[in-house]
């Protein structure tokens, strides 16, 4: 594993990655038009592996550094890291409030802090880490307001919210296996999980959806850009964050998922500007400054002693 180290290179990915994931959410709801959740997730997940996939093969399909390496926990990625947490939030997003899901997946980062704490070498928990990321999950819970605790009214609202919740753990220990492996090719490390978790979605949209349907052109260029970008890129852009600055860092980014959601939405939809982002921005700015305060000292500390010329 290579050591950890958060560098300016490392707040920009993580970053550029709330940003990604935050505008996603206007392709899928031009997406949803046409066609049904698992066709999305399918198509996406299908159209990323495939351009993966074959930059992967242009560069020899290379993957360990070493002679041979664990082949199960990529498997266990290409269903972790998008297929199935996809699936449980879709299914769960049935039966629980917008709200509910948003801030469930902004929790990623509190099932990650433990884990990380026994299992990954130099990310042990401590109070101000902890501190920092439950003030930016208050500011989500903010940002999302009361809907967050409305009841869908559903008979399956508490398995729906236990879905969501799955989800987001999903996302957590796909994190974990992603820094446990050993050093490895980051394009393959990409495309292998894409791969396996391709053949999943398609077939469990095969099996709850039926065969593909038609779609406009609207759609077809809403799933094609989620391939490229939410998924092909992102996907790039994360396990490389995971494996050089470490799974707590990277579930920084889901904190600015929901704002800029609401940002995209305000610029491109036409949606209401409330104060409450505001106060949600800064709160999620203070959480992950006090979440981070020793990288971010270290980080302006060496800006200070190699200052540009």
């Amino acid at each position: 594993m290579p050591h950890l180290a958060i560098t300016f290179q490392s707040w920009l990915l993580v970053t550029a990655l709330g940003i990604i994931w935050g505008g996603s959410f206007i392709a899928t709801e031009i997406a949803l038009h046409d066609l049904s959740p698992y066709w999305i997730t399918a198509y996406r997940m299908s159209i990323a592996a495939g351009l993966v996939s074959l930059v992967w093969a242009r560069r020899g399909l290379p993957l360990y550094h070493a002679s041979s390496g664990p082949m199960l926990p990529l498997f266990a990625l290409g269903v972790l890291n998008a297929a199935l947490p996809f699936q449980l939030i879709t299914w769960g997003q049935q039966h629980v409030t917008a709200g509910f899901a948003g801030v469930s997946m902004a929790s990623v980062g509190i099932f990650v802090l433990p884990m990380a704490h026994f299992l990954i070498k130099g990310e042990q928990l401590n109070a101000g880490r902890l501190f920092g990321f439950l003030i930016g999950l208050g500011g989500v819970a903010i940002l999302i307001g009361d809907s967050a605790l409305d009841t869908s009214g559903s008979d399956l609202e508490w398995l729906g919210r236990l879905s969501c919740i799955a989800g987001a753990s999903c996302y957590a220990i796909s994190s974990i296996i992603t820094r446990q492996l050993p050093v490895i090719d980051p394009v393959g490390l990409l495309a292998v999980p894409l791969i396996v978790g391709a053949l999943y979605c398609v077939g469990v949209a095969l099996m709850l959806a039926g065969p593909p349907k038609l779609m406009s052109e609207d759609a077809f260029l809403a799933v094609v850009m989620l391939g490229l970008f939410p998924t092909a890129l992102a996907g790039l852009l994360r396990d490389q964050v995971i494996r050089t600055a470490g799974p707590v860092f990277m579930s920084l980014a889901n904190y600015q998922v929901p704002i800029w959601s609401v940002i995209f939405g305000i610029l491109f939809l036409g949606e209401p500007f409330f104060l409450n982002l505001l106060l949600a921005l800064t709160l999620v700015l203070l959480g992950t400054g006090l979440s981070q305060k020793d990288a971010l000292r270290s980080l302006f500390q060496n800006a200070k002693q190699n200052p540009r010329t």
